[in-house]
Formats: C-alpha cells, sequence, structure tokens
C-alpha cells in the first residue's frame, strides 16, 4: 500500500472505529460484533506499524497501552478538585436545604446523580483533542495518568466539536470486569482486589499503560471544571452538552424542585443500588442554576451549592476473637479488636477500633461475643455494639492492663482523660512510633525511611532516638535484609537532604505534646530559631497568635529537660538546620506586589515546589487560586505555562517568572 493510500484509509478506519466506539461503550448501543470491531482495529494497527509516521495521539489504537512510564509527574487542574460535604439522613439534607433556600430563595431546582464508587479524574482537552488526564490529588495537584486513562474506551480522544474543556468524572470497574479480574488473580495464585474502587484506583496507577488497557475500565463525566467559547447557564445543561459532544454520562440523573422529591430519590437508589452493574455509594445533590451556584460559593474545603448524601454503612456481624492492646508515640493505650475475618462494604475486615477502655465498658464487650461491625464513612472499621443474646458462657470478661505491655511500667489515667498511659519516656513502644512521626510527610520527610524501616533498624539497635537517624553508616545499612547498595544510597541521600529543612518541620518532627504542624510554622516564623523557642517564657508564647496555655505550658515543660537540651545540641552538631528559612513575613517586606493581590501559579517551577511558592505568596498578603480571569491580579509562570499564561496575556494581567518570585520573596 503506497504512503498516499495509507493516509486516506488511516483516517477511515478511525473514523470507523471512534463512531464504533462512542455507540457501544458510550450510548451502549453497539453498531457491529466484537469481531468485527477487532477486525478494524487490527487493520489500523498493521498500517500504523508499516507507517509509524502515521501514528498520532488521538488514534484509537493508543487505547491497548504504550510504553512504561518511570514515574508520573504532577499537574495543576485548572479548578481546583474540591471534596463535597457530606449527608447521611433525611435531616441533614432538609438543612442543606433550608441553608441554599436561605441564600438564594426558593426559586431553586436540585440535579440528583449517583455517586459512583470509583476515582475522581479529570480530563483536559485543546481543541477538541484529550490532551491530559490527571487524579484528583490534593485538589490542586494531581497526578499525570494521561496514558492509563487513554486506554478506556469511555473516554472520547477526540470530541464531536473542537473545544476547550477540562472536565470531572469518575473512572470505575464495572463488577463483571472486577470478578473477572480476581478470578484471574486467583488462578495466578496473587491476592485479590478488595472492591472495584480499589481495583480500579490501582489499576490507573499503574505505570505501565498495558496493565490498565486489560482492566477494562470506565468512566461517567459528571462536571465542568472549565469551558471556553459557551455559555451555560445549568449544570444539567452542562451534561447533557457533554453527552452531545462524544462524553459518557450517566442516564439515571434527575432534577428536581422540592427537597422531598430528592429525598425520595435517595431512598430508592438505596434500595436499588445492588441491581446496577457497577458500584455506587451515595447520592450527589446540586444546585442546578450556574448562576445560584455562583451566588452560593465556596467554603475552604467544599462548594456551598452541592452535598452527598452517603449510604448507612453497612453493617454485619462476626466473631471478637481478642482484644490486642497498641502503644502510640505520646504513651496512650489504644485497644483493638480482633475478628474472625469478614467482608464489609467490598473489604475484608480483620480488625476494628474499640478506641478506649470505658467504651469497652460501656458496651459490655467480652472476649468469644458475636459483635456487629461497620465501616465509620464506608473507611474506619469500628464495633458498633455486642450481641449479648448470642452469648453460650463461654465468652470471658476483658480487663486492661495496670501495667505497660512494652515497658512494664505503670499505667495512668491523667486527670480529665479517658485514655491508659504509660507515661515512661523510655517506653520503647513509644519511642518507635516517634521515630515514625519524626520521618513522616508533614514532619522531615524522609522518603525510603517509613515505617517497617524504622522498626528494622530499631530491631537491629542502630537507631534509638532522631539523632541516631543522621549517623546511620552505610556499611551497617547493607547488613540488613532488603537492603541493596541503591536502596542504601538512595536513603542516605535522602536523609543527608533533610538535614536543611526549615524549622517548622524539626518542630513538628519532635512530637511535642499539643503542637500540630500549623502551631509548629506559627512558632517557627515567630521565633526563627530553635534556641529563641526553647528560651521564651509561657507567658511570650502565650502572647503568639493562636498559641494557647496548654500548648505554651507544654513547650516550657519540654525544652526545660536536660535529655532535650543535648538532643538539640546533637542535631546542631549533626549538621540538622535549626532556624526557619520559608517565607519572609509581609511585615519585613517593603516593596510587596502580592499584598491583597489575587494570584494563579502555572508551569513548572524548578527551586520552589508548588505548595511552597503558595505559601510564600500567602505569606505576603496574596490569595492563590486556581483559574486565570478578569480578577486575578498577577499570574507567576514558569517553565512549560500553558493555557493559563496564554489566557493572561489576552487579558493583559502582569506575569511575574520564577526568579522575580524569588526576589520578591527573599529565597534562601
Amino acid at each position: 500500500m503506497e504512503r498516499t493510500e495509507a493516509q486516506k484509509r488511516v483516517k477511515e478506519l478511525r473514523e470507523r472505529l471512534e463512531e464504533y466506539g462512542y455507540h457501544y461503550y458510550v450510548l451502549d448501543a453497539p453498531l457491529v460484533s466484537d469481531a468485527e470491531y477487532d477486525r478494524v482495529m487490527k487493520e489500523l494497527i498493521s498500517i500504523e506499524e508499516e507507517y509509524p509516521d502515521l501514528i498520532s495521539d488521538d488514534s484509537p489504537s493508543v487505547r491497548v497501552g504504550g510504553k512504561p512510564l518511570p514515574f508520573f509527574e504532577k499537574v495543576e487542574h485548572q479548578t481546583p478538585m474540591l471534596s463535597l460535604g457530606n449527608a447521611f439522613s433525611a435531616d441533614d439534607l432538609r438543612d442543606f436545604d433550608r441553608r441554599v433556600r436561605q441564600a438564594v430563595g426558593d426559586e431553586i431546582s436540585y440535579t440528583c446523580e449517583l455517586k459512583i464508587d470509583g476515582l475522581a479524574v479529570s480530563l483536559l482537552y485543546e481543541n477538541g483533542r484529550f490532551v491530559r488526564g490527571a487524579t484528583r490529588g490534593d485538589g490542586t495537584i494531581g497526578e499525570n495518568i494521561t496514558a492509563n486513562l487513554k486506554t478506556i474506551p469511555a473516554i472520547p480522544l477526540r470530541l464531536k466539536e473542537a473545544i476547550e474543556v477540562e472536565v470531572r468524572g469518575e473512572a470505575f470497574m464495572p463488577k463483571l470486569s472486577f470478578e473477572r479480574l480476581n478470578d484471574e488473580k486467583l488462578k495466578a495464585g496473587e491476592e485479590k482486589f478488595a472492591n472495584p474502587r480499589n481495583a480500579a484506583a490501582g489499576s490507573l496507577r499503574q505505570l505501565d499503560p498495558k496493565i490498565a488497557a486489560k482492566r477494562s475500565l470506565s468512566i461517567f463525566v459528571y462536571g465542568i471544571g472549565s469551558l471556553q467559547g459557551k455559555e451555560l447557564s445549568s449544570h444539567f445543561e452542562g451534561i447533557s452538552y457533554l453527552r452531545e459532544v462524544g462524553f459518557k454520562t450517566n442516564e439515571e440523573s434527575r432534577h428536581y424542585q422540592y427537597i422531598d422529591e430528592v429525598i425520595a430519590f435517595t431512598e430508592e437508589w438505596l434500595e436499588k443500588r445492588a441491581d446496577l452493574p457497577y458500584d455506587i455509594d451515595g447520592i450527589v445533590i446540586k444546585v442546578d442554576s450556574l448562576s445560584q451556584q455562583k451566588e452560593l460559593g465556596f467554603t475552604a474545603k467544599s462548594p456551598r451549592w452541592a452535598i452527598a448524601y452517603k449510604f448507612p454503612a453497612e453493617e454485619v456481624v462476626t466473631t471478637l476473637l481478642d482484644i490486642e492492646l497498641s502503644i502510640g508515640r505520646t504513651g496512650v493505650i489504644t485497644p483493638t479488636a480482633i475478628l474472625k475475618p469478614v467482608q464489609v462494604a467490598g473489604s475484608i475486615v480483620k480488625r476494628a477500633s474499640l478506641h478506649n477502655e470505658d467504651l469497652i465498658r460501656e458496651k459490655d464487650v467480652k472476649l468469644g461475643d458475636s459483635v456487629v461491625i461497620k465501616k465509620a464513612g464506608d473507611i474506619i472499621p469500628e464495633v458498633v455494639n455486642v450481641l449479648p443474646e448470642l452469648r453460650d458462657g463461654t465468652q470471658l470478661d476483658f480487663s486492661m492492663p495496670t501495667q505497660c505491655p512494652a515497658c512494664e511500667s505503670e499505667l495512668v489515667r491523667l486527670e480529665g482523660e479517658v485514655a491508659l498511659r504509660c507515661i515512661n519516656p523510655q517506653c520503647p513502644a513509644q519511642i518507635r512510633e516517634g521515630l515514625i512521626h519524626f520521618v513522616s510527610r508533614n514532619a522531615m520527610n524522609i522518603d525510603g525511611l517509613g515505617e517497617k524501616v524504622i522498626s528494622q533498624l530499631f530491631d537491629h539497635e542502630l537507631i534509638r532516638d532522631v539523632a541516631d537517624i543522621y549517623k546511620l553508616q552505610r556499611k551497617e545499612l547493607l547488613e540488613l535484609e532488603r537492603m541493596g547498595e541503591k536502596s542504601v544510597d538512595n536513603l542516605l541521600e535522602a536523609i543527608e537532604a533533610t538535614k536543611s529543612n526549615s524549622l517548622e518541620r524539626l518542630l513538628f518532627g519532635l512530637g511535642i505534646r499539643f503542637v500540630g504542624a500549623k502551631a509548629a510554622k506559627t512558632l517557627a516564623i515567630e521565633f526563627k530559631t530553635i534556641e529563641k523557642l526553647s528560651q521564651a517564657t509561657k507567658e511570650e508564647l502565650e502572647a503568639v497568635n493562636e498559641i494557647g496555655e496548654k500548648m505554651a505550658s507544654s513547650l516550657v515543660r519540654y525544652f526545660k529537660k536536660p535529655e532535650v537540651s543535648a538532643l538539640i545540641e546533637e542535631l546542631r552538631q549533626l549538621g540538622v538546620n535549626l532556624s526557619y528559612t520559608g517565607p519572609v513575613n509581609v511585615a519585613q517586606v517593603t516593596d510587596n506586589p502580592f499584598k491583597d493581590k489575587t494570584v494563579v501559579l502555572t508551569g513548572k517551577l524548578h527551586q520552589l515546589s508548588r505548595d511552597e511558592a503558595k505559601d510564600a505568596i500567602e505569606a505576603l498578603g496574596g490569595k492563590v487560586t486556581g483559574s486565570v480571569s478578569k480578577k486575578t491580579d498577577l499570574v507567576v509562570a514558569g517553565e512549560d505555562a500553558g493555557s493559563k499564561l496564554k489566557k493572561a496575556e489576552e487579558l493583559n494581567i502582569t506575569v511575574l517568572d520564577e526568579i522575580q518570585l524569588l526576589e520578591i520573596i527573599g529565597q534562601k
């Protein structure tokens, strides 16, 4: 076949496959048999293999999966993907309706949608072509999983209109696909997935897209993040438009005027949910009018114009075999129920929280009892109650110990607390938990030094306090199990890198009672060095905004301990930074372009992370938002800045580069 003829044939085959796919995966109305679809796809792939220069990013052939990826890069959503507030009862929904009507009046209507139990993603299209797909992440920054999302047949690679749009959807694994996948895992001797949601999330986070391609995933698109060049008046109209241009939307959505109709809809689907070919865990209710949505606005975490009604947690009965005690880093003794394994809300549960001794007494829990288990919020298993009528006389009373299971010190109950606590500062269990906290993400964030590695180092007596982490030697690490040369070198590099962390990370990592991550940053900004902080009086600490009496007293007690002074000096000798090196306070900047300004960050920054840049701008009195509009005052553009930079230029908004940003904030 000549190249000209091949080019023409490729175009014909792609258009045919797009039409076949749209009818099969979006409309659920197949035009041809599976065999015919496969025949056309094979012909397309064979021509593209003969003429590789004819392959394009939007060819249906990419759905078979491309080359493995080295990692997932971080990307910014054009508009933040906020989470929804939750409702758990009809009364909660009526409260939501009352708040909405108080804000915008009685002329409202709601769109009700099934809450698909999958993985939230954003899909970005430019000129009608799918260019990027990402996970929700923290709502602002997600992971680029475009290669994996392209393997989902229900996601159009090219829309029916050449528009620029960012849409939100829920990728999921249908029940039949889930059963088939677990059957394959069982035959291969592998561990099964707990539920379709975990299977979908695990499939889309595979670095090899060919794995995702085999998992038979699907998607429902449920919203628009941003849309250029078209005016819409309602959410329902927007979903209809998305369906017209090629997206798969859920046809069970309904439009209601009154909250009682909404409540009836939730009750209907609570009964019918098991009949669906996919999992749902609730109903999403949205104010339909886009102008009213804008008027209602947002809280810091969620829109005021939408709410998620969560179905009641599934409850099951199983046997409580034992009660296990664990010791936290603050010495609190926490009882955990060890259960006869049972499936709850799609996963096997073997353990459940019992919280404290008072709860065990209140519920009259005995070893061997039949107990009712549920997952709080469909996530955390807990014991709801016992069934004393099922006792047969073999059940045994449980008593909390009087001595610490780890160090045998006497346990105490501090005034005003319900928890038993070990107050021995040398308790090995507390030390281990404290080390795990020190290296955690919000503390020193030492990559590669997780709970298992910390336990291994502790058991081999290589670390006993946080300073020991910075004394670890390559030779002794190589002698440990599962510690190869590359992993040891990477670990030592990661440890070394954290020596330059700003003071607030160290403060939080030290685990000072009542001092959380936010308070640690407030203290670091105020006192600048750990030396000044350690010398501060209770009155000076209480004078700091958001530092109360309990926290101030705790800090004074902590820094009075001789062993703490010795530890800080040891960290200093080891080269660990003990000063605040973050953004300077707004009062210290004479020429501050960010004060009271709305700022958008876009593109890749090299010397700052996105969070660091955001913190710096907010410390200077600016407000960082996710999208460019007429209300935007400044845009900070890094490398490969795209549509946001273009829009800023069109609106004549001032644009700064990273160097200018660093000069303004006085980066160290």
